[in-house]
């Protein structure tokens, strides 16, 4: 990968990395489902006009918006609200890689393979230590809704798979659209009417910044310089780059946010990350093994 390359994919990272923090920072002005509500909008509009529909089945399309943005982020939002700490829910909702595989062996059929029971036993010993250390910052009601954000991820990753070639960035911008009705719905149901208005009155301009960094750089720029990358290199090659998401995510969290890295917190990180690894990387390396003898 040139260097070029090599920076663009660093750069998508670290934008999903530090969003954590923007989604804490939006949510300083606006009630999780609202906050939802807008990013998907902004997602959508005005870029339905200009980019054509991809070729996707309309179900697809409903499907992986509503999975992706009532199921992950609405859930997500929910959590970071004061349930977990932003640098903790950017480690614990990179699960869906555990959950998209059990899905993938339960729907499709697929055989797990040794390396990733181990490297989900890792994970799991990463998560038992986070569930060992609840406090204000990590609540169990924190956690459950970041596995809930995880699985439903996991759940759109299988919509992409059963897609086939798409062009990934116009999927983005039309599945965007059908993540906003049950979200604005489910605000307007939990959060009320009166609360949406004064919010959106009071809402000041870090706010909407952090609005539309979550429609422009977290999806549109994130989810096209990253599939741009897989159009020109081995999946292999740019897909291990997103284990750095945490990285960033806990970095920034503690930088920007004060968010405490004690030890426990820096061993659960390295116990998810090493099960992620080894369910990632672990066929890469098999391979290269061989080849070189």
């Amino acid at each position: 990968m040139p260097l070029t390359h090599l920076l663009l994919a660093l750069s998508v990272v670290a934008v999903w990395g530090t969003n954590f923090v923007v989604i804490r920072w939006g949510l300083d002005g606006l009630p999780p489902f609202l906050f939802a509500t807008l990013r998907f909008a902004l997602s959508a509009l005005p870029w339905l006009l200009f980019v054509p529909r991809p070729t996707a089945p309309w179900s697809r399309l409903a499907a992986f918006g509503v999975l992706l943005g009532v199921g992950q982020f609405g859930l997500l939002f929910l959590a970071i609200d004061g349930r977990i700490a932003p640098g903790l829910s950017s480690l614990v909702v990179q699960t869906q890689v555990f959950f998209t595989i059990g899905l993938s062996m339960w729907l499709l059929r697929e055989r797990v393979k040794p390396w990733q029971v181990a490297g989900l036993l890792l994970a799991v010993g990463g998560l038992s230590i986070i569930g060992s250390h609840l406090d204000a910052t990590v609540t169990a009601a924190g956690v459950g809704l970041v596995l809930g954000a995880a699985f439903f991820w996991a759940c759109a990753n299988l919509v992409v798979k059963s897609l086939g070639p798409v062009n990934m960035l116009h999927f983005m911008v039309w599945s965007s659209a059908f993540a906003v009705p049950p979200l604005l719905l489910i605000s307007l149901l939990t959060e009320g009417p009166q609360a949406i208005g004064h919010a959106l009155q009071q809402a000041g301009p870090g706010v909407w910044a952090s609005v539309l960094w979550q429609a422009l750089g977290n999806t549109l720029f994130g989810y096209g310089v990253w599939n741009w990358l897989l159009a020109r290199h081995p999946a292999a090659t740019v897909t291990p780059m997103a284990l750095l998401v945490p990285i960033f995510g806990m970095g920034a969290s503690a930088l920007a946010l004060g968010e405490g890295l004690p030890g426990w917190k820096l061993l659960a990180c390295g116990l998810v990350l090493a099960g992620l690894a080894v369910s990632v990387l672990w066929p890469r390396l098999l391979a290269f093994t061989s080849r070189n003898g």
